[in-house]
């Protein structure tokens, strides 16, 4: 059995547990549709990309070319594939 992600069976991880300054695309949105209006809103739609500057309890991050700063829990809910993981991928 191979341990290769299947294109398939993306690995997503959500945002707040991305490491600082790793890139990334968004993959879903997993709160409640009024959360996730206001997250694509703000630039935060799947596909995007998304880039995790710092923090823990407070998230900032850039998405369409501005800095944001998200609670944890918001960072919780977008599921981000890392462009690494993706590499392998295609």
């Amino acid at each position: 059995m191979s341990s290769t992600p299947h294109p398939a069976c993306p690995v997503t991880v959500p945002l707040c547990l991305l490491a600082p300054g790793v890139q990334a695309e968004i993959f879903k949105l997993g709160g409640k549709d009024a959360i996730n209006h206001r997250l694509r809103e703000l630039g935060f739609c799947e596909a995007a990309k998304v880039k995790k500057i710092s923090g823990r309890t407070t998230v900032m991050c850039e998405v369409c070319g501005t800095k944001l700063a998200i609670s944890h829990e918001l960072a919780q809910l977008i599921h981000v594939q890392p462009v690494a993981a993706m590499a392998g991928v295609r």
